[in-house]
């Protein structure tokens, strides 16, 4: 069951604008610029926008999903803050209710099938990164019911892109991953992978609303699974060149760029990476630090002593996981280069424990 709201995490945390608002052009670009802001890591300047927001339409949820999405990038990881954790928390139940009264007055309401789905994909972040599994798979049942309905919206609103996609992706990829979700997928609507990259990189492009989300998620898709270094720079570059104050998309941009063999522009961004302060990102930067020793300068030794101290740098599950696993790699290329395969053979099996991406999956499975 835990596997199942893990899946409709990744699908359901998307952000989606009202439909009353898109019809609205001046309000559109208020909650555009708010978002701006909020993805820019200025969080001081977004604020008068959902104001501005809130005063003309002081009944929609939407101003809490904003003021949740603020508290989720200001404070990442919220979860590390039970302070923080219970204002997000407090936010989505205001959003939640107020899809509520939406949906009593017209279950078919556009504007609350957006907002139900991004509020209730929301909190079921929140549980499922607290490890309260039953609750997180209550509230992905719940927006799974929205997203239901957003599949008929597809070709009304450019947004359901990312959303639809993101789900076609997923439902076929995950039991791919993890063969013992397989017996608990029957109730889920088939999807397409390859439609569902597609329909992604439409909202990468067109989308107002989703396009950061978009891009981000299509970039972990092609690092992760595809294994589409180059195209993971294309997404991430839009990002870190639109919100270059992000350092999440800064962390990802620098790896997907080292991964691509793209050492002079990796260089170049992982020192706007090291300027950058946030509690995510030592473990990253040592990792880096590594890559570079070792591809680049050619000396293992450097890249040893990086490595190691990736790994004494905390990590987070949802976001640097895996710079601990390429940092195990690393290690292990350089032992099996000193002739030691005890030493790599361990050293991989570490990796094994705690890496998702598939090219790091095979390189450990690989060595004999």
């Amino acid at each position: 069951m835990k596997r199942i709201s893990l899946l409709l995490l990744f699908v359901l945390t998307s952000f989606l604008a009202p439909a009353q608002i898109l019809t609205d052009p001046a309000a559109q670009q208020t909650v555009a610029k708010a978002l701006d802001h909020i993805y820019n890591y200025e969080f001081a300047e977004a604020a008068p926008y959902i104001r501005q927001i809130q005063t003309k339409y002081p009944q929609s949820p939407i101003v809490p999903v904003l003021r949740a999405l603020t508290l989720q990038w200001q404070y990442l990881p919220i979860s590390e803050s039970r302070t923080v954790t219970n204002q997000y928390v407090q936010q989505v139940n205001l959003a939640i209710q107020g899809v509520e009264k939406m949906i009593e007055k017209n279950e078919n309401d556009p504007e609350a099938i957006f907002l139900g789905l991004t509020a209730h994909g929301y909190m079921s972040m929140k549980h499922n990164f607290d490890n309260e599994t039953m609750k997180a798979v209550s509230e992905s049942r719940k927006a799974y019911v929205y997203m239901k309905q957003g599949f008929e919206l597809l070709d009304k609103n450019i947004e359901f892109y990312f959303s639809t996609g993101l789900y076609n992706f997923y439902v076929e990829r995950y039991p791919l991953d993890h063969p013992a979700v397989k017996p608990f997928m029957f109730f889920f609507k088939d999807g397409n992978m390859a439609l569902g990259l597609k329909q992604m990189e439409v909202s990468a492009k067109r989308a107002l609303f989703t396009r950061p989300e978009a891009n981000l998620y299509l970039a972990h898709i092609y690092v992760k699974h595809e294994t589409n270094f180059p195209k993971a720079v294309e997404n991430l570059q839009f990002l870190v060149e639109r919100y270059p104050k992000n350092p999440i998309f800064m962390l990802r941009y620098v790896e997907a760029l080292l991964l691509a063999g793209r050492y002079e522009a990796g260089q170049e961004a992982l020192q706007k990476l090291k300027k950058m302060q946030h509690r995510l990102l030592p473990a990253a930067i040592y990792t880096f630090d590594g890559m570079l020793a070792e591809r680049v300068a050619k000396n293992d030794s450097a890249a040893s002593v990086a490595y190691q101290a990736a790994l004494k740098q905390p990590v987070n599950i949802a976001y640097t996981t895996e710079e601990h696993g390429l940092a195990y790699c690393g290690l292990a290329r350089i032992a099996a280069r000193a002739n030691n395969h005890a030493q790599a053979k361990a050293y991989y099996k570490k990796a094994l424990d705690i890496a998702e991406y598939k090219f790091v999956i095979r390189e450990a499975k690989g060595y004999k």
